[in-house]
C-alpha cells in the first residue's frame, strides 16, 4: 500500500510539473513570438533604409526566441555534451551543417548547443520539412528565412529549383553564414527500413543507426552557395553587403541520445523524462575536401553517415565517442548556458508582450 502511494504521489507531481511547465511555455509563445513580429513590423523603414541593420536586429530577436526553447529544456536539466572539433573556431566562418536526424528533439538540441558558437545562432538559416511551417513557431522560421522543403518524389525536382532560387535571393542578402540541413530526409524510426532494403538492392552499407542520406539539397547547396558567392552577386533583397568568401566549412554533426532513446519536442514541453544528458559530436571538413560532381558528392556523403554508424555504435557501446586518430581517450565538453541571461531574455519577452498588449489596446479604444 505504501509503495502504490508513494507512486501515486510521485505521478501526481509529474503530471503538476508538466501542466505548470505546457502553461509557463503556452504564455511564454503568446507573448514572444506576437512581440517578434510586431518590432520587425514597427522597423519595416529600417529595411528600406538600412537592411544589413535591420537583419541584424531581426536575428539578435531570433537568437533569443531559440535561447527561450533552450531554456525549457535546460530548466528540466536536459543538457548537452559536446565531443569532436570545436566549432567555435570557425563561428565567424561559412558552414554548411550536416545532421542526423532521429526525433524532433534534435532542432531543440542543436538550438541549445549552438547558443554559446558566437554568432551562429543568428546568422543561420535551417532547411526543414514544410509541415514546420504550420506550428507556432512557423511564422518565425518565415520572416527569418528559413526553407520549407517537401518530401516525396513528385515535389523533389521542384522543391529543388525552389531551394536554390531561395538561397539566391536570402541567403546572402540577409548575412547568413551557416546552414542546417537534415540529409536523411526523415526520422530515423521512418526510414530505416526503407533505407536498409534500398541498401541491400544496390550493395550498400547495411546501417542501423543512420540512414542513407539523400544527395539533392546538399548538392544544391554547395553548388549555389560555393559558386556564385566568388564573385559577391546576391538576389533581390540585397541592400549594400559584404563579399562573401563562399562557403569553407562542412561540419558534420552526429547526435546520440543514451540508450539510443530520442528525445523529441513533448518531453522539452512536459519534462516527464529525468534529467538526460544529449551527446553531439563535432567533425569539420574543409569545402575543398568535399567533392562538387553529384557521383563523387554521393560517395563522400554515404562514407560520413558510414561514419556516423561507427560512432554511434560505439557511444551506445561504451558511452562515449571514439577518440579521435592518434589519442588514447576522446575528451568532451559540457556546455553550458548563462541562467542569468536566459532570465533577462525571458524577462524582456513578458515585457514586452505587456508593452504590446497595451499598445494594441490604446490603438484599439482610438479606432473603435
Amino acid at each position: 500500500m505504501a509503495q502504490l502511494m508513494d507512486g501515486a504521489g510521485k505521478l501526481s507531481w509529474v503530471l503538476l510539473k508538466s501542466v505548470m511547465r505546457f502553461t509557463f511555455m503556452f504564455f511564454n509563445n503568446c507573448v514572444a513570438i506576437p512581440s517578434y513580429c510586431l518590432y520587425l513590423l514597427l522597423l519595416q523603414p529600417l529595411r528600406i533604409w538600412d537592411s544589413s541593420a535591420f537583419w541584424h536586429i531581426e536575428g539578435v530577436m531570433f537568437k533569443w526566441l531559440l535561447a527561450m526553447v533552450s531554456s525549457w529544456g535546460w530548466i528540466a536539466g536536459y543538457t548537452v555534451t559536446e565531443w569532436g572539433d570545436d566549432v567555435r573556431d570557425i563561428s565567424e566562418e561559412e558552414a554548411m551543417v550536416i545532421v542526423n536526424h532521429q526525433s524532433t528533439g534534435d532542432v531543440c538540441t542543436l538550438m541549445m548547443c549552438l547558443q554559446d558558437k558566437g554568432t551562429v545562432v543568428r546568422k543561420m538559416m535551417w532547411l526543414m520539412d514544410h509541415v514546420f511551417k504550420y506550428t507556432n513557431f512557423g511564422v518565425v522560421s518565415l520572416i527569418h528565412g528559413d526553407f520549407f522543403i517537401r518530401q516525396g518524389k513528385a515535389h523533389r525536382d521542384k522543391q529543388l529549383v525552389y531551394l536554390k532560387e531561395h538561397l539566391e535571393k536570402y541567403y546572402h542578402s540577409r548575412d547568413r553564414k551557416w546552414i542546417v540541413l537534415f540529409p536523411e530526409g526523415g526520422f530515423l524510426r521512418k526510414r530505416r527500413e526503407t533505407s536498409q532494403l534500398f541498401a541491400k538492392k544496390n550493395s550498400l552499407p547495411h546501417l542501423t543507426h543512420v540512414t542513407l542520406p539523400r544527395l539533392g539539397a546538399t548538392h544544391v547547396i554547395l553548388k549555389t552557395l560555393s559558386a556564385q558567392q566568388e564573385n559577391g552577386s546576391v538576389g533581390s533583397d540585397s541592400g549594400t553587403l559584404n563579399k562573401s568568401k563562399g562557403l569553407q566549412w562542412v561540419i558534420d554533426v552526429t547526435v546520440a541520445y543514451p540508450k539510443a532513446r530520442p528525445m523529441d519536442i513533448q518531453t522539452w514541453i512536459f519534462g516527464y523524462r529525468p534529467p538526460t544528458v544529449t551527446h553531439v559530436h563535432y567533425r569539420m571538413y574543409p569545402i575543398k575536401e568535399v567533392p562538387m560532381e553529384a557521383e563523387a558528392l554521393t560517395d563522400w556523403l554515404y562514407q560520413r553517415f558510414v561514419e556516423k554508424e561507427e560512432l554511434l555504435a560505439h557511444f551506445y557501446n561504451t558511452g562515449s565517442f571514439p577518440p579521435p586518430d592518434g589519442q588514447k581517450e576522446a575528451a568532451s565538453r559540457q556546455m553550458t548556458l548563462d541562467p542569468v541571461w536566459l532570465c533577462m531574455v525571458q524577462s524582456f519577452a513578458f515585457a514586452s508582450g505587456y508593452m504590446w498588449y497595451n499598445v494594441l489596446q490604446y490603438l484599439y479604444c482610438c479606432l473603435f
